[in-house]
């Protein structure tokens, strides 16, 4: 694999012919051969430094193979490609980590990816210069081979790698987003906060939700998640307002609700994640934990914040602070889901609920991005536990004898 990169970053070529990626062999001890790495005289190239042989017979010679550009090359969706196709295109850097082989070498698991999924690829060796370029959150270059492993699914074989040259790329290509316009969420969540009558969580809720809030700031651009479900920006608001909106509706459905309670535990279950992951709002930078998500938890940030609110507020009813901080604190579900306590008031169940049933359609939604088009079942999904069934969309003929790919790779 040949290394090119942009100024200011300046980093040495890779020997010809000494790295190798591909997710397939993730659990060999060594890169393969370099007989298996040759290209055919017939498979087009993508352009690299000019005179320069990375793989192949000719690296292996020492001679020069003239570079050149392919009009065959593709540049696609990640979920349009089909095995066998060569690539040379912009990819976002989703995760850079270095793991150790079996022989008790280290190598590098690169996961690259645009708006409507991800892809993995190895690297065997000169790990330290590709952990320079390839940070998560980059922009990068990626010129090689996409295929599908029959046990390890979909990879690329990189033959080159460099930094993306700056406004040759689309960055919302690279990066998903809500389905709804950030104006559009914006101004229904102000509706249903002024549905609330309680006057106590109207004021807990202005100091959350009012416009000059650093809350409101960071809450209406956060990550729901780091992958499952609306793990992009304003993520956080798209899910809590679905949530907080189906809470709306069903309380009418059922007697006992407190709507006010319930609806106000909606917009405020998932409020640790501004202090649980990094700041997706910068857009160029990767989801991840911090160090208070990784040593608190996100229940945990998200009840003292609000519970430090609270005690802000004059007179605040403690038993009001309890129901909403026991929706929080319970909301999932179970202590092996990493609630401390479970759902023990109507309004905390009513939450868990839609909460889930939230985070569960939001996969499926995931997965229907990362659909390539005829296809009508996802791979096998954690979240899930299983594969996902799309019917038809927008006209497209899909065989019905489609086989379960699901089913394979969860066996």
């Amino acid at each position: 694999m040949k290394l090119r990169s942009h100024a200011p970053v300046q980093l040495q070529a890779l020997r010809s012919g000494s790295s190798w990626s591909g997710a397939g062999s993730a659990r060999a001890s060594a890169p393969p051969s370099p007989a298996v790495l040759e290209e055919s005289p017939s498979v087009p190239r993508c352009p690299v430094s000019a005179g320069v042989a990375t793989s192949g017979r000719g690296a292996r010679e020492g001679r020069s193979i003239p570079s050149a550009s392919f009009s065959t090359v593709t540049d696609m969706l990640l979920n349009e490609l089909t095995d066998g196709v060569d690539i040379d295109q912009v990819l976002m850097v989703r995760a850079a980590e270095r793991r150790q082989r079996r022989d008790g070498g280290d190598y590098l698991r690169l996961q690259l990816g645009d708006r409507t999924g991800a892809v993995v690829c190895m690297v065997w060796e000169e790990l330290a210069d590709v952990e320079e370029l390839a940070r998560p959150g980059t922009a990068v270059q990626v010129c090689g081979r996409y295929t599908v492993h029959p046990r390890f699914g979909p990879q690329i074989n990189l033959r080159a790698l460099e930094l993306a040259t700056p406004g040759s790329f689309d960055a919302r290509e690279l990066l998903d987003g809500p389905a709804r316009e950030i104006e559009q969420m914006e101004g229904e969540i102000r509706e249903l906060l002024a549905t609330i009558q309680e006057p106590h969580l109207r004021a807990l809720l202005e100091r959350v939700f009012g416009e000059s809030s650093q809350t409101w700031a960071g809450y209406r651009v956060a990550p729901a998640a780091k992958h499952y479900h609306q793990a992009y920006r304003h993520g956080l608001l798209e899910h809590c307002l679905g949530v907080a909106q189906a809470v709306s509706a069903i309380s009418a459905t059922f007697p006992g609700i407190d709507r006010d309670v319930a609806v106000t535990g909606a917009l405020l279950h998932d409020i640790g994640k501004l202090d649980a992951y990094t700041d997706a709002g910068a857009g160029d930078r990767m989801i991840d934990l911090t160090d208070a998500g990784r040593l608190h938890g996100e229940i945990a940030l998200g009840y003292y914040r609000i519970r430090r609110a609270i005690e802000d507020i004059e007179h605040f009813p403690p038993e009001l602070a309890q129901a909403v901080g026991h929706i929080i604190l319970s909301h999932h579900g179970t202590l092996e889901h990493g609630s401390p306590v479970v759902p023990c008031t109507r309004e905390a169940t009513l939450v868990h609920m839609i909460d889930n049933l939230g985070g569960r359609l939001g996969s499926f939604d995931r997965l229907e991005k990362e659909l390539a088009p005829g296809r009508r079942w996802s791979g096998f999904d954690r979240a899930l536990g299983g594969g996902a069934f799309f019917a038809a969309r927008d006209g497209e003929q899909a065989s019905i004898a489609e086989p379960a790919t699901a089913d394979r790779q969860a066996a």
